[in-house]
């Protein structure tokens, strides 16, 4: 009879795990068991190649490798393009920042700083008010166009060192070349509270052509003189606001030439010649100072003045003038202050000589020169005339009537012809 086995065979497990692995050998009765290893110990060789590459770098004397940074988190990221803005564009660049930068240079390749009484901040043009308004001045006079206006500012700079015009203020020049032939006025309009500098040139009371206008230069300076006179009235050296963009400028004044008596058929050239160096010179040394210039008591025929105008002046600055055959007209251009003008352009004010101010005037004696007299003759007039007219003084003194014959009354005809001829010369 056979035994019967009665054990009872174990359940088997749901899930083997899998840190286990038995293999069992058919010759062997010993089971293997191999445990792999968990997911941290991963990591260990890295650590472990970093730790004996860092003894590495101890033994041979050098810096060990620096762990890697850590990534930063987008959060962070985020925050960090936020406290750091980007940089603003820069300020786009203008004509008067063109000019103003060169400022500096221009004042110094002229040697000179002073305009109109302003003296130039070469520092800071832009935040010195009369600076900037001279700056703008000299862009208006050129469309815009910085190089032009630096080029043109130089110039105006070199001939304010040459001339020095506003030393001409005081000085006194010739009353019997200038005298009554310029003058400012300065007028208030009630109702705005604006003033009005008004320059004045009389050329109609040019008494000697050649004395007035012969010296080019010396007319020049006198012009000069009565023009910083009008500009000192404008006290740009105190002004607040500058001129504003594409709108009127404040800072100007108005000029009347004065023509009555002044002929334009036959252009005197001493005239001509002052009048084209006058318009060349204060085109270039004072732009945009005039609001408009009247040319009052003129003919209609003064062709040559604007051809020669046109050659120097900006267009804009041609649009300002006006001619006008009468004096009285210009009040009713001027209304707002046409009852302060001179009586004789329309106004209810004393004429221009008695309410203008003018530029200092002596009497300058002329004194004759050795030059001027011709050689071989006297300075003493009476011995001129008697060096002059030897045969005319010998005819005065009596002579007795003697009867000649004919061959010698020929020779005494003939001289009393020359002496004749003579007369005639000397008178």
């Amino acid at each position: 009879m056979v035994a019967e086995d009665t054990t009872t065979a174990a359940p088997a497990a749901a899930v083997a795990p899998p840190a286990e692995v038995t293999e069992k050998k058919p010759d062997e009765t010993t089971t293997t068991t191999t445990t792999a290893a968990a997911p941290e110990a991963a990591a260990a060789p890295a650590l472990t190649e970093t730790a004996e590459k860092k003894d590495d770098a101890e033994k041979k004397g050098e810096e060990a490798p620096a762990p890697a940074a850590a990534t930063a988190s987008p959060e962070a990221e985020e925050k960090k393009g936020e406290a750091t803005p980007p940089a603003a564009a820069p300020a786009p660049e203008t004509p008067f920042t063109k000019l103003a930068a060169r400022l500096p240079e221009i004042a110094k390749s002229a040697g000179h700083a002073e305009m109109w009484g302003v003296e130039l901040s070469t520092a800071t043009p832009d935040e010195h008010v009369p600076t900037k308004v001279v700056l703008q001045k000299f862009l208006r006079a050129n469309n815009g166009d910085a190089a032009a206006a630096e080029k043109q500012l130089n110039s105006a700079l070199e001939w304010r060192k040459k001339i020095q015009p506003t030393a001409l203020v005081d000085r006194a020049f010739d009353e019997k070349k200038f005298g009554g032939l310029g003058y400012v006025t300065v007028h208030k309009d009630e109702t705005k509270g604006k003033e009005t500098v008004i320059t004045w040139n009389v050329y109609g009371a040019v008494k000697d052509n050649k004395k007035t206008f012969g010296d080019v230069e010396e007319f020049i300076k006198w012009r000069a003189a009565l023009m910083e006179l009008g500009v000192q009235k404008l006290n740009l050296n105190a002004v607040t606001t500058p001129i504003p963009d594409g709108g009127e400028d404040p800072y100007q004044m108005i000029q009347v030439h004065d023509y009555m008596s002044v002929s334009f058929f036959k252009m005197d050239p001493h005239v001509k010649a002052a009048s084209k160096e006058t318009i060349q010179t204060f085109g270039m040394a004072y732009p945009e100072l005039l609001a408009h210039k009247y040319f009052v008591n003129v003919p209609t025929i003064m062709g040559w003045m604007y051809a020669a105008m046109k050659l120097f002046l900006a267009p804009a600055t041609l649009r300002k003038f006006h001619p006008m055959s009468s004096g009285t007209s210009l009040a009713a251009e001027l209304p707002e202050i046409a009852g302060s003008l001179p009586k004789e352009y329309g106004g209810k004010a004393g004429s221009v000589k008695e309410v203008g101010l003018g530029v200092k005037l002596t009497e300058v004696k002329e004194e004759a020169k050795k030059d001027d007299v011709a050689p071989g003759k006297s300075e003493d007039p009476v011995a001129a005339v008697k060096e002059e007219t030897p045969a005319e003084t010998k005819a005065e003194e009596p002579k007795m009537e003697v009867s000649k014959p004919a061959e010698e009354t020929k020779p005494a005809e003939e001289a009393k012809a020359v002496t004749e001829a003579e007369k005639k010369d000397t008178a």
